[in-house]
């Protein structure tokens, strides 16, 4: 059964920084796509960033320049390092795995205020 565990929202001030992480149960390098989407209050969950299997990364338009997805294989790690945080982040990050099904984690929270 296929598990992903996401770790490190939080509350940071605008400007700021903030690194999520999604550890799966199992290999990533079994996945064909894996990535983040987000959802805010009363709003569609939308994609952040995703990486396919073959190392090709999209961002959506509202991040790029300033998030940065990555992966571990060997740690079977996803990683999302967010930069120059605006209110507009805030939402719940959700990490997906795409495999014969989709897979999702259970959201953290990023939340930008000051």
């Amino acid at each position: 059964q296929v598990q992903l565990v996401e770790s490190g929202g939080g509350l940071v001030q605008p400007g700021g920084s903030l690194r999520l992480s999604c550890a799966a149960s199992v290999s990533i390098s079994s996945f064909v796509y894996m990535g983040w989407y987000r959802q805010a209050p009363g709003k569609q969950r939308d994609l952040v960033a995703v990486i396919a299997n073959t190392g090709r990364i999209n961002y959506g338009d509202s991040v790029k320049g300033r998030f940065t997805l990555s992966r571990d294989n060997a740690k079977n790690t996803l990683y999302l390092q967010m930069n120059t945080l605006k209110p507009e982040d805030t939402a719940v990050y959700y990490c997906n795995a795409e495999r014969e099904t989709n897979y999702w984690g259970q959201g953290t929270q990023v939340t930008v205020s000051s």
